[in-house]
């Protein structure tokens, strides 16, 4: 049974547990009249390590990327990751109940629209990119989407201000992502399409900006169903652009057969999940806290398991990261350490 209660012109849904002797709220998540969510976002102790989890998955997706592509081309690596994974994501939400919808609302265009931008286009713009760019530029790029969110949070999001200490905080920790990757992020490829590569990792980060916005305003949905269906509709504008790209797709070998679906299994189909999960109770901005661990681990993965040179910069990009995030989120850390909520 649903209850709708209208306080203040916001109207609240709340789901009743039918069988209970005594009701209780399966969930309370204050709607708009016109469907959207307006919850002020809530950090937990969860979120933190939602987020933590999440900087050190996509760290070390750099890693398999790179071995994947020895064996298989870039579209149908983008195509193959993101199909495996929406099979997976649809087997678990089938196992779960199937349920998507929790309110009257159905916003099947946004989910289309939030499937393309999260998983579809945002994973060809940057398959093409790498190839005319320098890959500390898309680094560079991807930690560009946390100051693309603030701006974009402050206007549609409730509850996230675009205030001067974090502003402030984001930009240290951009500042430390630049450090991080030098000088060679900004430096000529060569590629006589370099400035289209610019553009185009610079329009993923865009997407994934856009997304995780829009993605915040739904109506109440199951996190499951939320992770699932846009990951389907991705799958679907992904694979016809793969086969006119590159035609039909040739069998890998073993190996980077089995790099495919870890990449599938973890950073895609597990990924998408907890980034559904921060993104709806956490918020976007938050979220986009892990734009500047990705760079950081990425690094971090690369000298201890690629035998690549340990940089000073390093320990210098690692603090100013970790005070930009201070400072950003001085809130949410004094009630992490305090215990209050």
């Amino acid at each position: 049974m649903e209850l709708r209660i209208e306080t203040a012109g916001i109207l609240y849904s709340i789901c009743l547990n039918e069988n209970a002797t005594r009701p209780k709220a399966r969930f309370a998540t204050p709607i708009t009249q016109t469907g959207l969510m307006t919850q002020p976002p809530e950090i937990t102790p969860r979120s933190w390590a939602m987020v933590a989890t999440l900087g050190i998955v996509w760290g070390a997706t750099f890693m398999f990327i790179s071995m994947a592509l020895e064996g298989i081309t870039p579209f149908w690596l983008a195509a193959g990751r993101v199909s495996f994974a929406t099979l997976l994501t649809l087997l678990v939400w089938w196992a779960a109940g199937g349920k998507l919808f929790l309110s009257d609302q159905r916003p099947w265009g946004v989910l289309v629209v939030i499937g393309i931008l999260s998983s579809g286009l945002p994973f060809l713009l940057l398959s093409w990119a790498q190839q005319h760019v320098a890959s500390g530029y898309a680094g560079v790029s991807m930690a560009s989407v946390a100051l693309m969110v603030l701006p974009l949070s402050h206007m549609f999001v409730p509850g996230e201000r675009m205030t001067l200490r974090r502003t402030f905080g984001f930009v240290i920790g951009f500042v430390g992502v630049c450090i991080l990757v030098g000088s060679q992020a900004f430096q000529s490829s060569g590629s006589p399409l370099e400035t289209w590569g610019r553009l185009a990792c610079l329009g993923a980060a865009c997407c994934y900006a856009v997304s995780s916005v829009t993605m915040r305003r739904l109506p109440p949905v199951d996190p499951i169903g939320l992770a699932a269906v846009p990951l389907l509709f991705g799958c679907l504008f992904v694979l016809p652009l793969a086969w006119l790209k590159e035609g039909p797709p040739v069998m890998p070998d073993g190996n980077t057969l089995i790099v495919l679906l870890v990449l599938a299994l973890i950073p895609t189909a597990g990924a998408n999940l907890l980034r559904v999960l921060v993104i709806r109770s956490a918020g976007p901005v938050f979220m986009s806290l892990t734009n500047y661990q990705v760079p950081l681990w990425s690094v971090i993965f690369g000298v201890l398991f690629l035998g690549e040179p340990f940089q000073i910069s390093l320990i210098f990009a690692m603090a100013l990261i970790l005070i930009g995030l201070a400072i950003s989120q001085y809130g949410a850390l004094k009630r992490l350490f305090s215990g209050k909520k």
